[in-house]
């Protein structure tokens, strides 16, 4: 299946690379080669994530306190928020 980030969910994934790159030389790669992993979960299988809301669905990280936050469409997986747990949910409802 085919997966596809809104430029807002480009926009988060940008800001926690950044983030994590000004903490620890390497830890934004780790934090890349996990997103990418994740990707892949979401081409095999997006139903195996349940939904938090209606046709919402989210896919945690397994190291790092970030989800995705996406939906799955007509053969697509469209990727609408790359978040830290502890952000308000209304942040990235909003863009719904």
């Amino acid at each position: 299946m085919r997966v596809r980030l809104t430029p807002p969910a480009e926009a988060d994934l940008e800001e926690a690379l950044t983030w994590y790159g000004g903490i620890r030389e390497g830890l934004a790669a780790h934090f890349l080669d996990e997103f990418e992993r994740l990707l892949e979960r979401l081409r095999d299988n997006p139903h195996q994530f349940p939904p938090v809301r209606r046709d919402i669905r989210r896919a945690g990280f397994r190291r790092f306190p970030y989800g995705l936050v996406f939906r799955v469409l007509a053969g697509e997986v469209e990727i609408v928020a790359c978040f830290h747990d502890r952000r308000d949910p209304r942040h990235w409802s909003r863009r719904m």
